[in-house]
């Protein structure tokens, strides 16, 4: 009978997804009454594990659905065997601010200049960053592309570019809307306009 709360406890949290909860929730609870804390930080604490937590699983899963052939990160670049390189250039694009304006960036460079390691570590600081991110090869995206060509096969594109293509087709179905409201508009501001310009036009009311 004395398990019954902490079973109950148990089930809840699974229910809920807190993970943390319940790997944390009987340690940190000795730790605070330990150090006299209140119950109010407790719950922050607890919180605060499992927010980072779970930010960390997110990450870990962004990274994974990305497909990197190598997980990469900036700080491991040897920014020093390659001085032409913009080192500060590159960690502004880390910031995935030219993601927001749509930019593109291309890297061009003779092989084993890090062009790849550059493109990895922007691609794993996206993730960290909350974006979905998706890695492919030029010559693989090409060859995919070739292959649903000739199979005329619109669900072999590859998941990246059916994400592209939607994104497009939604930008063009908003653009079309909007013109279509400025067409209605243009409808039924004419008229006045006509009525203005040419009250002559007009038939006169009878006397």
């Amino acid at each position: 009978m004395t398990d019954t709360p902490q079973l109950l406890l148990a089930h809840h949290l699974k229910a809920l997804r807190l993970p943390t909860f319940l790997r944390e929730y009987d340690k940190l609870a000795r730790q605070c009454a330990a150090e006299g804390v209140d119950h109010v930080r407790y719950l922050v604490r607890l919180t605060e594990l499992e927010l980072i937590d779970r930010e960390r699983r997110m990450v870990e899963r962004r990274i994974r659905q990305a497909r990197f052939p190598a997980v990469k990160s900036l700080d491991s670049f040897d920014f020093k065997a390659i001085p032409s390189l913009n080192k500060m250039l590159v960690l502004e694009l880390a910031r995935c601010e030219y993601v927001e304006r749509r930019e593109n960036v291309i890297a061009l460079g003779n092989s084993g200049t890090g062009k790849t390691h550059i493109a990895l570590g922007l691609g794993l600081a996206a993730c960290q960053k909350g974006l979905i991110v998706g890695f492919i090869t030029a010559a693989a995206l090409v060859h995919e592309l070739m292959e649903a060509r000739d199979e005329k096969a619109p669900a072999a594109v590859p998941e990246a570019v059916g994400k592209i293509q939607a994104a497009d087709h939604r930008r063009t179905r908003l653009r079309a809307a909007q013109q279509n409201r400025r067409r209605a508009f243009i409808r039924g501001v004419q008229p006045a306009l006509r009525a203005r310009l040419h009250p002559a036009d007009q038939q006169s009311p009878l006397r």
